[in-house]
């Protein structure tokens, strides 16, 4: 399998079309780019509710897509972990001979169970440490999931972690800059339907990554509750709510919604006590980020200001896209636009 880990500054050399494919449990998300130099251009995007016959769900996408048959695709959740840890300072070829030995201390699974890579991120820290992200992927998911894309003809370029596309997506267009201190602690959080992807970043460099069990199906859930209805009446409540009912919606939104704030204070927490500045502002993805209200929500909850950011803001987007529909559905492409930026 090839590299699990995204490089978090792209290095675009020539042309080249790039499919990521962004495979969630309520939907597929895919976005094809044209790659060239530090230069993206979108050829096309889809969205498609995900079905039992996930097979032909995929199939129906990629060959809307077609152009080459690579694809870029991502994991998340309980099988794959991010960690962030300082070793000693060695070059990129000495890191790969430590990695399993220094991994194994840090990740819940054997090495031989996982894929398993590590990245640099800061080679600069006191002491003569670096900073080094390990990324780890349980086997038998990535042999799953490489199954499942050749089964439909197609071959798998990279196989990624949720969290880093969504690193790759926002530094691409929301690139750091020295003289700025915009970005200097922030967080990412995609909320999706069955998980909620958080990230922090410092400067511009990620310092801390998790998975958190609190995402859309959770709001879904405590509607059903409020009502007594199934979940799909209260899927489609939350989507598109009633207006005599929406005071009460708004509570169901706002109970779990205090779960998830409590679980990401907590890890600002826990990131800030290691000496590092505090985290200034939240940028909000995910197609469960949508529901009206739930900016303003969670930025009263966190007391920290909290804004929705665009995955093609610095991506050209020609005459021939539905403008209209991408604005719409910008929100829930982040992963697959960091996918789909991978060039290597």
């Amino acid at each position: 399998m090839k590299n699990i880990l995204s490089k978090i500054k792209i290095g675009l050399s020539k042309d080249k079309f790039s499919i990521g494919v962004d495979i969630g449990v309520s939907q597929i998300k895919v976005v094809k780019l044209k790659l060239a130099k530090d230069q993206a251009e979108l050829c096309g995007f889809d969205i498609e509710p995900a079905r039992f016959e996930l097979g032909e769900v995929l199939s129906h996408i990629l060959q809307s897509h077609s152009g080459g048959d690579l694809v870029n695709i991502s994991v998340s959740g309980q099988q794959s972990v991010i960690r962030y840890v300082n070793f000693v300072r060695m070059n990129s070829a000495e890191l790969k001979q430590a990695l399993k030995f220094e991994a194994q201390k840090h990740i819940p699974f054997s090495i031989a169970d996982v894929n398993l890579d590590g990245y640099i991120l800061k080679d600069d820290l006191p002491d003569n440490k670096m900073l080094v992200l390990i990324a780890a992927v349980k086997k038998d998911l990535v042999n799953q999931r490489l199954k499942l894309i050749e089964g439909l003809g197609c071959r798998t370029n990279i196989i990624d972690i949720d969290s880093i596309a969504l690193l790759n997506a926002f530094n691409f267009n929301y690139p750091f800059k020295e003289d700025s201190q915009e970005h200097k602690a922030i967080a990412l959080l995609n909320i999706g339907s069955s998980m909620s992807n958080l990230d922090i970043l410092d400067n511009g460099i990620p310092r801390l990554s998790r998975d958190l069990q609190i995402a859309g199906n959770t709001f879904t859930q405590k509607i059903a509750d409020i009502f007594s209805i199934d979940f799909a009446n209260a899927e489609n409540l939350k989507i598109n709510p009633d207006k005599e009912k929406l005071s009460k919606i708004n509570a169901g939104i706002e109970s779990a919604l205090i779960n998830l704030a409590r679980e990401i204070r907590t890890s600002f927490d826990y990131y800030e006590s290691q000496g590092a500045s505090n985290v200034s502002k939240v940028f909000l993805s995910g197609g469960s980020a949508k529901f009206e209200g739930l900016k303003e929500m969670l930025a009263h909850l966190l007391s920290i200001e909290v804004e929705y950011w665009d995955p093609f803001k610095k991506i050209k987007i020609p005459e021939n896209i539905d403008a209209e529909k991408l604005k719409k559905s910008s929100g829930e492409l982040s992963v697959a636009v960091g996918l789909a930026l991978r060039n290597n």
